[in-house]
């Protein structure tokens, strides 16, 4: 199937305040967020055309721009709302939304003090990030050379552009090799999280175990997904893991806003069989995401 590139769509972005069409939506080439990584943004979902946890999506971006010494120049409700028109400008009932903001073009060096922040909205119908077909079957993680860093060396709890340049070439890497994505694990060789999305391991008896987010983002998926696990009578263990320690694991899955709750069946040599917590849970989350449970 060709791809549709995303500067040439039909829809409407809203931008800095303006609903547009989507083809009229642009930046500078000499934008210091394009140049300088100075870039958060947020992934949402759109189920039924309401916004999953768009509050703390929104929240999230602005600590995001806290982090990296910018603001939104909006109000939380106001991004609310700007998100809301354009699921709605655009029809979306099922799909994804991508909020971001970026510091403009006044300044082109490393300090950008008095650059303008601007701030964009785009929607777009989008299915499930992992073939349907498949994803009960389990997806394959490949073990990725690159580390996720030190919190002193980068701003790990930002979700932020240059975080990303990594698992870009971490998960080029692995499909080169067959694989759907990549595991990463952190300076300190423990494992952290997919290139996109977080990771947790069932254990023999049931357990679910998941990596201590401090040098990577704590997901809202991953949070979400912990309550619904905790809701279904199932015990959750935040802790430092390594490769030798779920070797012995049975299920595997990966959670994130674009990966919903995707099982793993294999990672580099280590194989899992997506069983029943892993099917609880898709299943579970389908139906919080879709309004038929609450936690």
């Amino acid at each position: 199937m060709a791809l549709i590139p995303f500067d040439d769509r039909d829809g409407t972005i809203w931008l800095n305040g303006e609903l547009l069409p989507w083809r009229d939506a642009k930046t500078h080439t000499l934008s210091h967020g394009l140049h300088y990584a100075s870039l958060v943004f947020e992934g949402e979902r759109v189920y039924s055309g309401s916004i999953f946890k768009g509050r703390e999506h929104t929240e999230r971006l602005r600590n995001s721009c806290h982090i990296m010494d910018f603001d939104i120049p909006l109000s939380d409700d106001e991004v609310d709302a700007a998100k809301m028109a354009v699921v709605e400008a655009n029809g979306i009932t099922d799909g994804y939304v991508r909020a971001f903001c970026w510091r403009g073009s006044e300044m082109m060096a490393v300090s950008a003090q008095n650059t303008s922040t601007h701030v964009a909205i785009a929607a777009w119908e989008w299915p499930s990030y992992f073939d349907p077909e498949t994803k009960m079957q389990g997806i394959t993680l490949d073990v990725a050379d690159w580390k996720r860093p030190s919190p002193e060396s980068a701003p790990v709890h930002a979700k932020a552009a240059g975080l990303y340049m990594i698992c870009t070439l971490s998960k080029h890497a692995a499909e080169k090799k067959g694989f759907t994505d990549a595991l990463m694990l952190d300076y300190r060789g423990y494992i952290a999280e997919a290139t996109g999305a977080n990771i947790f391991f069932v254990d023999d008896e049931g357990t679910l175990h998941t990596p201590i987010a401090d040098c990577f983002l704590d997901g809202i998926t991953r949070r979400t997904v912990m309550q619904l696990a905790e809701s279904l009578q199932m015990k959750v263990v935040q802790r430092h893991l390594t490769l030798d320690d779920v070797a012995g694991m049975k299920e595997c899955f990966l959670t994130g806003t674009a990966a919903e709750v995707t099982p793993v069946s294999k990672i580099g040599d280590a194989s899992f069989t997506p069983g029943e917590i892993s099917r609880q849970l898709v299943d579970g989350y389908e139906d919080l995401v879709r309004g038929r449970i609450s936690l």
